[in-house]
């Protein structure tokens, strides 16, 4: 992957989907340089809080858009040692956003989150656009 990929969490999705100009305009910059990333589980976060049908549908059409990476089961082994290292430093995250941390890490991405808590995960690059 290029050092250029920049996964986007859902705290900006939910920003951009609520029409929030600051995000939108970062995430439209991103999208047509064609280095936009996601996963599974960022999807599935975004749809279960989906309100409308014309979410949904302007959802899908994002989704297609980006370029979607799998977690195999050797990234969730990757996570759940990093989750182990993390903890033994007494710094408890969710599981989700460590299987997300560490496919950013296997793909040499930066991740662009609200979530302070990514800055706490050695090897995680946070995008500030």
């Amino acid at each position: 992957m290029t050092e250029d990929g920049v996964l986007v969490d859902t705290s900006v999705l939910i920003e951009f989907l609520k029409g929030n100009e600051q995000y939108g305009e970062k995430i439209a910059r991103l999208l047509d340089k064609n280095c936009v990333y996601s996963t599974g589980i960022i999807i599935a976060e975004l749809l279960q809080g989906l309100k409308y049908f014309k979410e949904e549908q302007y959802l899908t059409e994002l989704i297609t858009a980006v370029n979607v990476l799998e977690i195999t089961t050797d990234l969730w082994i990757e996570a759940g040692k990093l989750s182990l290292s993390l903890r033994r430093k007494g710094i408890n995250l969710p599981l989700t956003d460590i299987a997300i941390a560490a496919l950013v890490i296997e793909h040499n991405l930066s991740i662009f989150t609200l979530d302070t808590h990514f800055e706490q995960i050695p090897g995680v690059r946070v995008y500030k656009g």
